[in-house]
């Protein structure tokens, strides 16, 4: 049975991307690459064995050094390889942003800021991801919105539809009310002043995608343009990561 929402104790957003029809009449294949909140928050047994059971041989963390040194990492487990690749170069709080502003947009604007200051870093991820021999997770803070977009970015790399693309992009949403009630458990006497705070509607990331298109001709472009992925890369990964 496949199952695309996985219950942690710590864990609010950890799913697998497997299911989603892409290239070639194919689709992606189950329990080769998950998407998750931080792993930092993973401390029982019960939570670890999990992790182990999913065979998760590989874990991206794309959080700043800072974040990981005030909220921790995932623990050091035998045959579990660690990467901290912070795709994100301008820091913002999210509970701080105008609740004035048009949210959506505003996010957008964050996520293209990522694709064109972590081009690098971004490339290190997909790299990563292609050379691994065994099941992957990346995260972030609230595996929200630097992990939406890595999510998205090798979605599109894999053919997959931007309609299923914003669909994975906005289950996110099923995660809000837990990741608001995180922060104030986490920031007690704080007001929390942007009312969009945990939400990841579709519009976010289409925008993003339009974004992308309009600046580099299409997503596709930026993939293989400005971050360099080839073709021999991108067969790598259908390969490994599509049904056959």
């Amino acid at each position: 049975m496949t199952t695309r929402h996985h219950d942690f104790q710590a864990l609010h957003n950890f799913r697998d991307l497997g299911g989603y029809p892409a290239a070639d009449g194919r689709s992606v294949r189950w329990g080769l690459l998950y998407r998750s909140d931080s792993l930092g928050k993973l401390t029982s047994d019960a939570d670890l064995d999990k992790l182990r059971a999913l065979g998760i041989r590989t874990v991206i963390d794309l959080r700043y050094p800072w974040e990981i040194a005030a909220k921790g990492r995932v623990p050091e487990l035998d045959g579990l390889e660690y990467h901290n690749l912070s795709i994100e170069h301008r820091p913002y709080d999210q509970a701080e942003i105008d609740p004035g502003l048009d949210p959506w947009r505003y996010l957008a604007d964050r996520f293209a800021e990522v694709a064109e200051d972590g081009v690098k870093e971004i490339r290190q991820v997909l790299d990563v991801i292609t050379a691994a021999e065994a099941p992957v997770v990346f995260h972030c803070a609230s595996g929200k919105d630097r992990t939406g977009l890595i999510a998205a970015l090798l979605l599109t790399l894999l053919g997959v539809a931007e309609d299923d693309i914003a669909a994975d992009f906005a289950l996110t949403e099923l995660a809000t009310a837990q990741l608001v009630a995180d922060w104030h458990a986490a920031h007690p006497g704080r007001t929390l002043r942007w009312p969009g705070f945990g939400r990841a509607p579709e519009t976010v990331i289409r925008l993003t995608l339009a974004d992308l298109a309009a600046r580099h001709g299409s997503v596709e472009a930026y993939l293989t343009g400005t971050l360099g992925i080839d073709r021999e890369q991108i067969t790598a990964l259908h390969t490994r990561l599509l049904t056959a």
